[in-house]
């Protein structure tokens, strides 16, 4: 009985030790496997730098708006940016590498956004650095080294300017500025993107500490067309800490009409403003996107989860920049870049609870293709809009010829109207619903009064379509698209009302007379000839959320309880099981929710920092869509938070039993704050 007891109290320490170890910000890989490696991406909404299990390497640097045709599929594809933050340390004439040290240990920083490594190199030198993508400055990072001598060394520092292997005609330059107090030393590079469409430019300089007394003297060795570096040297005593830094900007033709220029100059303002200021003002940025959380109690690890999935969304997205994110948002080159209803439905809505002003962005981004989307209508002979599956910066269709989702994965344009109506319901802005949502939501209506064929009386069917459901290829009256139409044509109807405008009285006729099928069994149908076959991802279950056609639970539960089984255990993506959870909590069973959340991401995830693949035992990180869907079942699920007409409101929901609350702070543009026990 003594020796139970005894257990029962070790157990119970251990547990309450792992449940303190298990911090909500910081995500630690003290074991990293080079060959089992998917880096952890900082971002800042425009840049993105993906880390590596290398000493002083980042994996690569993804550049935000920037695309060029070359590679795969005949379209647009995203860029690798140079590689500004590569460096090299040599101690007493040696270079460190990767089997040179001992102690390598990683960790990402959640709250503040910096990633840090440290490591020894033998009985020499600690070493220790600290990148950021910096908040407040979108086009510029920071490389904070601190190199602690364990007996008198000589080091070398270098920075390394690299171009990925697809830019062309790459130059390079090393300039001096001299003034009174400081001499900068520009690190530069150009090069065109693989047509030549781009200038793709970056610039790095070093950080000095004026406490380590004078410069040192910098050198500049050009080594070959893609790569050239500046590097310095520095004697140590034993117990010294020398630190150093490395800022730098990397920006296109893209953003700038004189790239080049302005890249220095960015560096310069950096430089100038000293490591101190531009680590201060990127934290209070961060604290400041931090002021809408989630905040788990009873579930250590889901609390570290959700905050990653928030980091990512909030990295890879940025207020101002009418940009929208694409699959993997800035962690590589996956997708291309291009932008789906991977946005619109399933990162957008998480956002535009927690952060209008950065959903805006990506409301902004179509409206800025609208008229290309209404080209697209023509050229299909349908009027309107029609925006386009995958969307580059042009906003034509970027769709692969071999993938039939570009010319008929339709709802995507009534994604887009949805996430318009919905901006406005959350801010009601009628100054914004006038200039940008209304011409959206007007143009996307018609569409579907022209792409229904009118069969007669509650027969204006949706034929030819490739379903959500992407398994489901051209097809007839897919719930989905059948029902997110309806949605489109009422919310349409709904905008003109509010701004005192005349709504095509042929919208509603259209929305009342789209048929939403069912099978002999009750169940919603997915399509007009399904028969029970496996589905990819959530359709039917859409239409409960968050579409708000299903209103009835008993219907909910009997077309969740159906699906749920249709879908396989590999090859399907990460957002499907987050609506079973939301839905499951909405319906009041926490077990049957918390049991699909788990499953959402759990089977999904990577080391050494826990980054999503889209699928189970998925190799592609960071799959920010999943990430959308699963914070959905947080705030929208368990949290119960509602977008309606007239603003947000908070339903009914369910924890799962072993959470004991969860709160959302900083909910909508009054920043309000929602508790559920």
């Amino acid at each position: 009985m003594k020796k139970n007891i005894a257990l029962g109290l070790v157990l119970g320490l251990c547990a309450s030790l792992s449940l303190k170890a298990q911090s909500p910000w910081v995500i630690k890989a003290d074991k990293i496997d080079p060959a089992n490696y998917y880096g952890i991406t900082v971002a800042n909404g425009m840049i993105g730098v993906v880390s590596s299990p290398e000493p002083f390497k980042v994996k690569n640097v993804v550049l935000a708006g920037a695309y060029d045709q070359y590679g795969r599929g005949r379209v647009s594809n995203f860029l690798n940016s140079f590689n500004l933050l590569n460096m090299y340390l040599e101690v007493d004439g040696r270079r460190i590498d990767a089997k040179m040290v001992s102690n390598f240990r990683q960790e990402l920083d959640m709250q503040h956004a910096a990633m840090t490594t440290t490591f020894d190199y033998g009985d020499k030198a600690t070493i220790k650095y600290t990148y950021y993508s910096l908040r407040q400055l979108p086009f510029t990072v920071l490389m904070d080294v601190a190199v602690t001598a364990k007996k008198p060394i000589n080091i070398t520092a270098a920075s390394v300017m690299e171009a990925p292997d697809a830019l062309k005609q790459v130059e390079n330059y090393y300039n001096e500025i001299d003034r009174p107090h400081v001499t900068i030393s520009l690190l530069t590079s150009t090069a065109k993107s693989p047509t030549g469409k781009l200038q793709l430019c970056a610039s790095t300089s070093f950080l000095f500490n004026e406490e380590h007394g004078k410069e040192p003297r910098v050198i500049h060795e050009m080594w070959d067309n893609n790569m050239h570096l500046m590097k310095f040297s520095h004697k140590m005593d034993a117990g010294q800490t020398y630190s150093y830094g490395v800022t730098g900007s990397s920006i296109t033709s893209a953003h700038h009409p004189d790239p080049l220029n302005e890249a220095e100059r960015l560096t310069i303002f950096a430089l100038l403003e000293g490591k101190d200021r531009l680590i201060k003002f990127h934290n209070q940025a961060w604290d400041k996107l931090w002021e809408s959380d989630i905040q788990i109690e009873g579930d250590a690890q889901a609390q570290q989860d959700v905050h990653s999935m928030l980091y990512h969304l909030y990295s890879f997205s940025r207020e101002g920049t009418a940009l929208s994110p694409s699959p993997m948002g800035l962690s590589g080159l996956g997708y291309n870049g291009h932008v789906f209803w991977d946005t619109d439905l399933w990162m957008y809505p998480a956002m535009l609870v927690l952060h209008p002003e950065i959903a805006r962005s990506m409301v902004e981004y179509r409206f800025e293709r609208l008229e290309n989307a209404r080209k697209n209508a023509f050229s299909h002979g349908f009027k309107g809009a029609m925006f386009p599956w995958e969307s580059a910066d042009s906003g034509v269709e970027e769709t692969p010829v071999w993938a039939l989702s570009g010319p008929f994965e339709h709802h995507i344009t009534a994604d887009v109207a949805n996430a318009a109506w919905n901006y406005y319901c959350v801010t009601q802005d009628k100054e914004w619903l006038r200039e940008k949502g209304w011409p959206i939501l007007q143009a996307t209506a018609d569409f579907w009064t022209s792409r229904v064929e009118r069969n007669g009386r509650g027969h204006y069917d949706i034929k030819n379509v490739v379903a959500a459901d992407e398994w489901a290829e051209n097809i007839d009256n897919n719930a989905f698209t059948n029902a997110a139409a309806q949605v489109n044509l009422k919310n349409a109807t709904a905008a003109a009302k509010i701004l005192g405008l005349s709504a095509n009285p042929d919208w509603m006729n259209v929305a009342n007379n789209i048929p939403i099928l069912k099978m002999d069994n009750g169940v919603t149908a997915e399509f007009a000839t399904y028969k029970g076959e496996g589905i990819k991802q959530a359709d039917v279950n859409l239409l409960a959320y968050p579409l708000k056609t299903i209103t009835d639970p008993a219907q909910i539960r009997k077309d969740l309880e159906y699906y749920e089984t249709r879908v396989p255990n590999e090859g399907t993506p990460a957002m499907t099981q987050g609506v079973f959870a939301l839905l499951y909590a909405r319906l009041g069973n926490g077990e049957k929710a918390y049991h699909w959340f788990k499953d959402a991401y759990e089977p999904n995830l990577n080391p050494p920092f826990r980054v999503i693949a889209e699928t189970k035992g998925g190799t592609n990180p960071y799959f920010a869509t999943g990430a959308g869907g699963i914070i959905q079942a947080m705030v929208m699920g368990f949290g119960g938070i509602d977008i309606t007409p007239t603003g947000i409101t908070q339903v009914k929901s369910k924890l799962p039993p072993n959470w004991k609350s969860l709160k959302i702070s900083g909910v909508g543009v009054n920043k309000v704050t929602y508790t559920v026990k």
